[in-house]
């Protein structure tokens, strides 16, 4: 029986990009420009190359999805504020590698105003750079401070016949990021359907659990769900985790077998239009939690519904990652996995032991997205149309002074939560994160 598909959300429109990229433009200075360099092919071995992904900035202005692109934002110009260099058109290569759109394909698909093939680009960018004072790109992207300060020194070069460089070279990623951070109404309706997918994959996997299998084979469920609903593939590298791997945060290798009587810690997300899920489950392999393994997994689950609950416009991820740790410090004093009074084991971060990240993460176009955490020094306050996750863990060592039912357990839960004006919205609900919920749905394979 084949998987039921998920019906498609609508694609970001062409308006969107450009309101983008006005919107942008207009927080810019007079007499600014923005160089945008896109990403390139990667080569995997000899003549194979990785799946092409677009940088994340360059797809958020424009939609545009083939590699060595170049974008430009040039306010006030009478010819077109927007100017996107593309691959040259070649018959012969297109016959390998599928159709490029070439100039005239970008202005009439993508609504850029004007556009022209990279051969033309090194002779055209002194003109359309003449006279802008100001230039902002990505000051930590090596091909774009290149490209910038060679046509700098070949416009200062000319100076004396009227040309004028570049004065400064300011960075792009803060004003774009910031923008970034918040999603509109069409971003979130992709990432549910990211998150859709996602969660579907992780049904799917706990269904098909059981001892004997290797961890490889219930990555290849989760990954195959992902491209059969019509996403990418992963947006990171999937964690398969059975047994004391889940200990460690980012477990790749999925090479062990599954045992009986272990827990399996999932983290793994689909890509859908370069958006990004990002779940994390952990189950019994065999279907049934052990009471240790239950007693540590109910203190994870506690503290993560109590920060889910927590999420609203106005509070900062500060004060839920703050609340988290107390929660789990409560929870493992009462394990006998730690002694003393709870603010004494915060205060000496002896709970690190068993908990040793962040409690959340920006989520969008990039697993770990974009955007800042603070301003002027203070924590930053969440807003609506920001989308994090909220994903607390305990990881407890397999040492000797370590009760023995609890040596080598790790437990992480992981849903995407978008802010809302009246709260928040949890985008992974459908999968099942309740004890009773997770084995009713393993029975039922």
């Amino acid at each position: 029986m084949l998987p039921e598909s998920l019906p498609r959300p609508a694609p970001i429109s062409n308006m969107e990009y450009r309101e983008r990229r006005e919107a942008l433009m207009a927080s810019l200075p007079a007499d600014s420009a923005v160089l945008l360099p896109g990403a390139s092919m990667v080569t995997r071995s000899r003549d194979s190359e990785f799946a092409f992904r677009q940088d994340s900035d360059l797809h958020y202005l424009t939609g545009f999805p083939e590699p060595d692109a170049l974008l430009m934002l040039l306010p006030g110009r009478a010819e077109g504020e927007s100017v996107l260099f593309c691959q040259d058109r070649d018959p012969a290569l297109e016959a390998w590698t599928g159709i490029r759109l070439g100039a005239d394909g970008v202005v009439r698909e993508h609504g850029l105003d004007q556009a022209f093939e990279n051969a033309e680009r090194d002779e055209r960018l002194e003109a359309l750079l003449d006279g802008r004072t100001t230039l902002y790109l990505p000051l930590a992207n090596s091909e774009a401070m290149a490209l910038a300060e060679g046509v700098r020194q070949r416009l200062a070069a000319r100076a004396r016949r009227g040309a004028r460089a570049p004065e400064a070279f300011a960075d792009l990623a803060s004003r774009l990021h910031e923008r970034r951070q918040i999603k509109s109404e069409a971003e979130l309706a992709l990432m549910r359907h990211a998150a859709a997918i996602s969660a579907q994959a992780h049904r799917r996997a706990m269904r098909v659990s059981r001892p004997g299998l290797v961890e490889y084979q219930l990555q290849a469920e989760l990954e195959h769900e992902f491209v059969w609903q019509g996403g990418s593939g992963p947006a990171y590298a999937s964690i398969v985790g059975g047994g004391r791997n889940a200990c460690v945060l980012h477990y790749i290798e999925n090479r062990d077998v599954l045992r009986d009587g272990d827990l399996v810690l999932i983290d793994a997300g689909a890509e859908f239009d370069l958006y990004a899920g990002d779940i994390t489950r952990t189950f019994p392999v065999n279907g049934r939690f052990s009471a240790a393994q239950r007693a540590l997994y109910d203190v994870v689950l506690g503290v993560q519904m109590q920060a889910v609950d927590a999420i609203r416009p106005g509070v900062t991820l500060l004060e839920v990652h703050d609340g988290v740790v107390r929660g789990l410090v409560e929870g493992l004093i009462t394990l006998g996995l730690l002694e003393g009074e709870v603010q004494a084991r915060i205060d000496d971060d002896s709970y690190r032991r068993f908990y040793l990240h962040s409690t959340s993460h920006w989520l969008g176009l990039d697993v770990h997205d974009v955007g800042p955490y603070r301003h002027d020094g203070e924590p930053l306050p969440l807003r609506p149309g920001m989308v994090l996750t909220v994903e607390p863990g305990l990881y407890i060592p397999a040492d000797d002074d370590i009760p023995e039912a609890f040596r080598g357990i790790g437990i992480r839960i992981e849903d995407d939560v978008a802010v809302t004006e009246a709260g928040h919205e949890v985008l992974t609900a459908s999968v099942p994160k309740q004890v009773a919920d997770i084995e009713a749905l393993m029975v039922r394979k």
